[in-house]
Order: C-alpha cells, then sequence, then structure tokens
C-alpha cells in the first residue's frame, strides 16, 4: 500500500513537520481501501496535502460561507422582519422577542424625500399561509406574543385572536357612538328609477349582456347576477318569479326567458313593479350603520397603536397603511346581515382606484376601491349568528353561476350561510385579515381574488360590532408612486396645514375611561 508517508513524498516530510501540515493524522491514513479486490488505490502526498490545495480548499470554504450569510441576511429583510415579527410555527415554541416594539404614542414615520418613495415601494410584502391550520408567531406590541393562524389559501385569509383588548374594542365602540352611526345603505330612491329610464340599451344588446353562457335562453340565476348591482335591493329567485308573474314575462312559467320572449317585454314595467314593491331595510344588500374613525396625526392615542399594529402585522410600507382610508366602526342589530360581496373591484384599463384617481390626473368611466388588505376585528362577542362567511373558499375552481344551484345562492347570507365553506365566529378582540387581490409575480397587485367573495351572517339574537381596516394600493405601480410622492410633498410643505385639513377634531380627544 502507498500511503502519504510514501517514498515519493519523503524530500516534503521535513518541512511538513514544520508547518504543522504533515499526514500524520491524515484521515486517510487508516484501514486501506480495496478496490473489489484489484491493486489498492494508491495516494500520493502532494495530491491531497500539499499546502496550495489547503489554501485553495479554504478559499472555497470562506467563500461559500459569506454566500450563506448574504443569503440569510437577504431572506431576513425580503421577509419584513424589519417591521415586526415574522412567524415560526407550533405554539409549543418559545417566544423571542425581536427589536423593541415602539410604544402607542411613538411618532409615525414620514418620508422625508419624495425620491424615496420610489425605493421603499420596489415590492410589496406577502406573508405565506404555509398549510390551513398552519400557526406563526407575530410580535405586535411590547412584552406579549400573538398567534396567527392560516384560515384558507384561497384567499390566503388569517385569523389573530386578542389582536385587540377588551378595553380598546369598548373605546372604539364608545368612540363610534360618539360619532354618530348612519346607515350604510338607503331604501331606493325616484332618482334610481329616472337613470334607468335613460339608459339607451336595445332589447336585444340587454339580453346578450344577461346572457352569460349565451345559450339564447335567460336563467333566473343569470337575471339575479344583474338585478344587484342598481337599486341595491336583494332579488331571490322567489323575487324574479312573482317579477315574471306581475309583468306577464314568462307565459309557460318555467322561470326561463328566450330572447322572442325577452323582445315582447317593456322594461319599464320592471322598474314600475319594483317602485311599487314595499321595500324593508332587510330586503337591501346591506342591513347596518356604520361612521369612520380618523388614526393618523392627532387622532385618539389608541386609534394610531392598531394602526402602528395593522403595519406590524401585514408588514407593508408605514406609508401606504397610514394613507389608506380611515378606519370604518359597523353596529349589525338584531336582524342585521351584509350579503356575501368583495371589498375591491376589479381594474381594467378603464377603471380608476377612488384614493389615487384624483392624483393621477386621468379621466376614466369607472372607480372602485382598490383594497389590497383586509383587516377586520370583532368588537364584541355574539349571542346569535353575526358569522363572517366565505362561501367558497379554498375551492378547487370558481364560477360565478355556480353559486346559485336549485333556487339555493351561497352569496344569500339571510338565508345560506351555513351552507358556505367557511365561517368564522365572532369573537372579542379576534382579528381577522385577508389579501382581496392576488400577486402579480413581481412584487406587485395582480388580479382580484374572486375567492375573497365573504359576507355577514344574518345577526339571529343580540348586536354585532366590527371594525374594518381596509389598505389601499394602485395595482398600477406608477399612479401608486405618484400618489405617495405628492402626499409625501404635503407632509414635508406644511405638516401643520395637512393636519388642518385631515384629522376630525370631534373625537381626537375622547379619553379611554369612556
Amino acid at each position: 500500500m502507498v500511503t502519504c508517508r510514501s517514498a515519493t513524498a519523503a524530500e516534503d516530510e521535513e518541512d511538513e513537520e514544520h508547518r504543522g501540515g504533515g499526514c500524520a493524522d491524515s484521515p486517510l491514513d487508516g484501514p486501506e481501501l480495496v478496490m473489489g479486490g484489484r491493486d489498492r488505490l494508491g495516494l500520493q502526498k502532494n495530491s491531497v496535502c500539499s499546502r496550495s490545495y489547503f489554501v485553495v480548499v479554504m478559499v472555497f470554504v470562506h467563500v461559500y460561507i459569506v454566500n450563506v450569510i448574504a443569503l440569510l441576511l437577504y431572506v431576513y429583510y425580503s421577509n419584513g422582519n424589519h417591521h415586526g415579527g415574522g412567524g415560526t410555527s407550533s405554539a409549543g415554541d418559545t417566544a423571542q422577542p425581536n427589536s423593541p416594539t415602539p410604544g402607542p404614542s411613538a411618532p409615525e414615520p414620514i418620508i422625508s424625500r419624495m425620491d424615496e418613495v420610489t425605493t421603499s415601494f420596489a415590492h410589496l410584502p406577502r406573508l405565506e399561509g404555509i398549510k390551513v391550520g398552519h400557526r406563526q408567531k407575530m410580535d405586535l406590541v411590547p412584552n406579549k406574543i400573538h398567534y396567527m393562524k392560516t384560515l384558507s389559501l384561497k384567499p390566503l385569509l388569517f385569523e389573530i385572536p386578542s389582536f385587540l383588548t377588551d378595553e380598546e374594542c369598548k373605546l372604539l365602540i364608545h368612540l363610534a357612538q360618539l360619532k354618530g352611526l348612519q346607515k350604510s345603505q338607503i331604501l331606493p330612491t325616484e332618482e334610481y328609477e329616472e337613470a334607468m329610464e335613460k339608459i339607451e340599451i336595445s332589447q336585444v344588446d340587454l339580453f346578450n349582456l344577461l346572457d352569460h353562457n349565451q345559450d339564447g335562453q335567460l336563467q333566473l340565476k343569470e337575471v339575479l347576477t344583474h338585478t344587484r348591482l342598481g337599486n341595491g335591493r336583494w332579488m331571490t329567485p322567489e323575487n324574479i318569479r312573482e317579477m315574471y308573474a306581475a309583468v306577464k314575462a314568462d307565459p309557460d312559467g318555467d322561470g326561463v326567458l328566450s330572447l322572442k320572449e325577452f323582445k315582447r317585454l317593456n322594461i319599464r314595467n320592471f322598474h314600475k313593479y319594483m317602485g311599487t314593491e314595499n321595500v324593508k331595510m332587510s330586503d337591501l344588500v346591506r342591513n347596518s350603520q356604520h361612521t369612520w374613525l380618523y388614526q393618523g396625526e392627532g387622532a385618539h392615542q389608541v386609534l394610531r397603536s392598531i394602526r402602528q399594529r395593522v403595519i406590524r402585522l401585514t408588514h407593508l410600507p408605514p406609508e401606504i397603511v397610514q394613507h389608506s382610508e380611515p378606519l370604518q366602526v359597523v353596529r349589525y342589530d338584531q336582524g342585521g346581515h351584509y350579503h356575501a360581496h368583495v371589498d375591491s373591484g376589479p381594474v381594467f384599463p378603464e377603471t380608476a382606484c377612488s384614493h389615487t384617481k384624483f392624483i393621477s390626473n386621468e379621466t376614466a368611466p369607472f372607480e372602485t376601491s382598490c383594497r389590497y388588505v383586509t383587516v377586520l376585528f370583532y368588537l364584541n362577542n355574539v349571542t346569535g349568528g353575526g358569522e363572517t362567511t366565505f362561501p367558497i373558499a379554498d375551492n378547487r375552481t370558481y364560477d360565478e353561476m355556480s353559486l346559485i344551484q336549485n333556487d339555493v345562492d351561497l352569496r344569500d347570507t339571510r338565508k345560506h350561510c351555513d351552507k358556505g365553506n367557511l365561517r368564522v365566529k365572532p369573537r372579542l378582540g379576534t382579528a381577522v385579515f385577508w389579501y382581496n387581490y392576488l400577486s402579480n409575480g413581481k412584487g406587485w397587485v395582480g388580479e382580484l381574488d374572486e375567492y375573497s367573495l365573504h359576507g355577514g351572517c344574518l345577526v339571529t339574537k343580540g348586536v354585532k360590532w366590527i371594525a374594518n381596516n381596509w389598505i389601499n394600493v394602485d395595482p398600477i405601480k406608477q399612479r401608486q408612486i405618484q400618489f405617495q410622492q405628492v402626499m409625501a410633498h404635503y407632509a414635508e410643505e406644511d405638516s401643520e396645514a395637512q393636519t388642518d385639513w385631515t384629522v376630525d377634531r370631534s373625537y381626537k380627544d375622547v379619553h379611554v375611561d369612556l
């Protein structure tokens, strides 16, 4: 056997011993290597144990270690841990607090230079759901660890128990009552009737618009998808049949209208029929009361603290959250409901976002709210009903027409809440949080997530209080950046003037002990 101490390496032995680099401890010394019964493998010292080989190996090791450290730092900052705790799973893990969380009264960061806006909005952090039931630790407030549970992946939906304290929930209700609540939806008016009469569209074109599958027949569920877009009355299959009978639209009574039958109709008769019906609040899409509470500079300390917590929860840039809609507080009395809907709308080239519309100075025929994220807070325990339903959460596929089958409309939260895929029971202080849009794959807002369809189930007993924080982001990235630059300019130019412009002083001095 030829080993490290072979004759061919004898001339190097003395030098190696002086360098401490001799091969006496080499792992190659030991049992002989047998190659299938053939001659043993000869190993020469100058091919393994030379100084140059050692230097090369150490260089590669150091480069590898540096790359690993760089990768770990990239992952750390990409996950937004500089905003607050991203989580590890398992409830049994020991909480490791992150850097100290700013207290409720800590000043909110303001962009100092407008050119920083583009850099800070390079991408929007998006949390990972992993799988349904997965739990993550969240560091949202000092000296307390919250756990966030994944409820569904379509939409990406999370639940955070004890997000608000009992005292904070009570305060929000008191502030809303002091501000004054208004009806979330009013009864149909004559203006709607007049507007409908001014629509210039032929019978054939209207039929084609309603006929989703283009089979030349109007089924009840096809008509139902459009009757709720106008005056806000929620129509059921029974309502449609009664209307058909009243205006004699369906002679054979099968609930299906052919193009020939539709062309014989006078559309104004439908509107007249709707006008003669006695519509109650329970017949509307939404039956509730609400108000808005400002959360910015000068607002109540608890309101500002909640918004800081939302920033840490979502990991979104503070500037985006701060310039989004105020907090909405909603009260549902017994009999209150909100039929299934999405919080935002699809954004097409001809659509503008409400918050960037005036900044971008573009004209668009359609407008939507562009609510990228919804954070919903339950402010009390509801005695009966009042769940939040997600009718098609984690469905394999989505088809709007499949929401209505055999007179069962999954969007009807007064009758069919129990038939949805997922229901979240309201619990005092709990928050649920979901994305209304998908990612575009480039770190920005993509298409509307149709699985985010949700509604408020009928309150059968007691009262239900909730609050909503919507975070507005324009899917057109350049418009959002332009909006943030303008807002940063206002903040730099005259912060006091902006405060006077935005703060509602009627509730900013209200104290926690109300």
